[in-house]
C-alpha cells in the first residue's frame, strides 16, 4: 500500500496516556504528537514526551513532537458572587482592575485593551457566546453595549477581533514553558495568538536553532501580514478555534483557505487544526460534515491535520486517527486531487537546489518511480522536493534523528535515518537498503538527490536513477 502523504497530528492528554495505547496511535497513524502547555503541570509533559520516545522507539519510525504555547489568553476578572448576567441592549462598564466585578461592571487584568480599545470596537465573551461595543469612553473606564448577552462566569476568554492588542505572544509562563520544552528537546514550538511578524521574531531570539516554529493563525490581524508571518515561520497552522471565534464563521473557510495557498507559496509545511472530528471523542464515528472537512483540507494541500479533544480526552483516540487516516487515503486515491496540486506549488528559485528538486519530480513522474529518496542533513532537500508533490512521495535518508522527527510534518516525506555516505556507490547502497525496508520492490526505479562532497549541507547538486535490484 502507497504511504499516506498528508500528516496526522494527535494532542497528548489522559485518552492517550497508556503506554499500550500510545504505541497503538503510532501504528495505526501517527506522525506527531501536540503537548498542550494551556493544560498539565510540567511533570505531566515531561512524562508524556518520555513516553512518545519510548512509543518511538518500539515502533521504529521517527515521531515529531511540538509544544504547543498557551500565549495570551486575554480573559475577563473575576465577580462577586462569580458571574454577572448581561442583558441584551444594556450598557456596561469596562474597568482595566483586578478587582472583582460586579453586576453593570466588568473588571479587565490587561490595561493594554482599555487604553486600546476604541468606540465601536466589538469584544466577544466566551468563546463568542455573548457580545459587547464599546459605545463610549470615561477617563480609565468604556462603555459598552451588550449586542448579545448572557450568564459570564469569572475569567471567560475575550476576544477583540477589530482591534490588534499590543501584548506580545509570549506571556511569562510561555517563557518558562518555552525553556522547560527545549530542554526536554520538542522538535517544533506552536506560538498561540500570533499578529504580526514581530512575535516570530521575538520568538526566533530565544529559540535560535534548539527547535522549528510553527505560527498559529488565529487572529485576523495575523492575515494584514500572513506573507510576512509565513516567511519568518518554519510551518503554520489554520487554528480554527479563536479564528472561528474572531471571524464571522462564513470567513473562516476563506482564511483556511488563503491560509494554506500562503504556506504553499512559501514551500512552509501547514496544519489545519481544530473540531476535525470534534463528535468523535465521544461518538465512534465522525459525522459526514466532519468527513467532508477533513477532506478539504486535504483536497487543498494540507501537509497535515491535527486531532484535538479526540485524542486528548476523547472515548474513540484510535478510531479517530483511523478514520482520518481513511479519508485523507480516500483523496489521495482520488485523480482529481493530484490534478489541483499543481495549482499553489512553492515556484522554484534559481538555484541549483530547487532545479535539482524540480527535475527529480519530472523524473519521477516520467519513470513511475518508487520514491524520490533525499539525502538530507537538515531536512531542506527532503522539504525542496515535497514542494513539488510528486506522486511517489519522498524518502528522507539522514545522519540526524532530529532531523527525521521534525520532517514528520512535512507532507509525503518517509524519513530513515542512516549514516552519512562517502561515494556515489555508497549512496546508491544505503538508498536501495532504505527503500527495500519501506517495501519498495524489486525492479521498480528509485530517483536519488543528494550534496557533492557529501556530508555538507546546503550542496543538493547530483541526482541519479536506479533500478531495486
Amino acid at each position: 500500500m502507497k504511504a499516506r502523504d498528508c500528516k496526522i497530528v494527535a494532542t497528548m492528554g489522559p485518552a492517550s496516556d497508556p503506554p499500550e495505547r500510545l504505541l497503538r496511535l503510532i501504528n495505526v497513524g501517527v506522525d506527531c504528537f501536540r503537548l498542550n502547555f494551556s493544560h498539565g503541570a510540567k511533570e505531566d509533559h515531561a512524562r508524556r514526551f518520555n513516553a512518545i520516545r519510548e512509543a518511538e522507539a518500539k515502533a521504529g519510525k521517527p515521531v515529531g513532537v511540538f509544544a504547543d504555547l498557551q500565549g495570551p489568553k486575554i480573559r475577563v476578572g473575576t465577580f462577586k458572587g462569580d458571574q454577572v448576567t448581561l442583558r441584551f441592549g444594556e450598557t456596561v462598564v469596562l474597568e482595566a482592575s483586578t478587582a472583582p466585578g460586579e453586576e453593570g461592571l466588568i473588571r479587565l487584568p490587561h490595561p493594554e485593551i482599555v487604553d486600546t480599545l476604541e468606540i465601536g470596537d466589538i469584544l466577544k465573551l466566551d468563546d463568542g457566546k455573548m457580545q459587547l461595543t464599546v459605545t463610549g469612553r470615561a477617563g480609565k473606564q468604556l462603555n459598552a453595549k451588550v449586542d448579545f448577552g448572557g450568564v459570564l462566569k469569572n475569567q471567560k476568554g475575550l476576544n477583540v477581533p477589530t482591534r490588534r492588542i499590543p501584548i506580545s505572544a509570549l506571556t511569562p509562563k510561555d517563557r518558562e514553558d518555552l525553556a522547560f520544552a527545549l530542554e526536554l528537546g520538542v522538535d517544533y514550538i506552536a506560538l498561540s495568538f500570533v499578529q504580526h511578524a514581530d512575535d516570530v521574531r521575538e520568538a526566533r531570539a530565544l529559540i535560535g536553532d534548539r527547535a522549528r516554529i510553527i505560527s498559529k493563525i488565529e487572529k485576523p490581524s495575523a492575515l494584514d501580514e500572513i506573507e510576512s508571518i509565513v516567511d519568518l515561520s518554519d510551518a503554520v497552522m489554520v487554528a480554527r478555534g479563536d479564528l472561528g471565534v474572531e471571524l464571522p464563521p462564513e470567513m473562516v473557510p476563506i482564511a483556511q483557505r488563503r491560509i494554506i495557498r500562503a504556506a504553499r507559496a512559501a514551500g512552509r509545511p501547514v496544519i489545519v487544526a481544530t473540531h476535525m472530528l470534534e463528535s468523535m471523542v465521544d461518538a465512534p464515528t465522525p459525522t459526514r460534515a466532519e468527513a467532508s472537512d477533513v477532506a478539504t483540507a486535504v483536497y487543498q494541500g494540507a501537509d497535515a491535520v491535527m486531532l484535538s479533544a479526540e485524542s486528548a480526552v476523547g472515548r474513540h483516540p484510535e478510531s479517530a486517527v483511523a478514520i482520518m487516516d481513511r479519508i485523507i487515503r480516500a483523496v489521495e486515491g482520488d485523480a482529481e486531487y493530484w490534478r489541483g496540486l499543481p495549482r499553489d506549488m512553492t515556484p522554484p528559485q534559481p538555484t541549483t537546489a530547487d532545479a535539482i528538486a524540480l527535475s527529480a519530480r519530472h523524473m519521477a513522474d516520467v519513470i513511475n518511480a518508487a520514491t524520490v529518496v533525499a539525502y538530507t542533513a537538515t531536512g531542506s532537500t527532503a522539504l525542496r522536493v515535497a514542494r513539488e508533490r510528486p506522486v511517489c512521495g519522498v524518502t528522507g535518508l539522514t545522519p540526524l534523528i532530529e532531523t527525521a522527527r521534525r520532517l514528520s510534518l512535512v507532507w509525503g516525506v518517509r524519513s530513515v535515518v542512516t549514516e552519512d555516505v562517502a561515494s556515489v556507490e555508497e549512496m546508491v547502497a544505503k538508498a536501495d537498503a532504505a527503500v527495500r525496508k519501506l517495501g519498495v520492490s524489486v525492479g521498480e526505479r528509485v530517483v536519488v538527490i543528494a550534496g557533492i562532497p557529501f556530508g555538507r549541507a546546503g550542496k543538493t547538486n547530483t541526482i541519479r536513477v536506479f533500478r531495486v535490484e
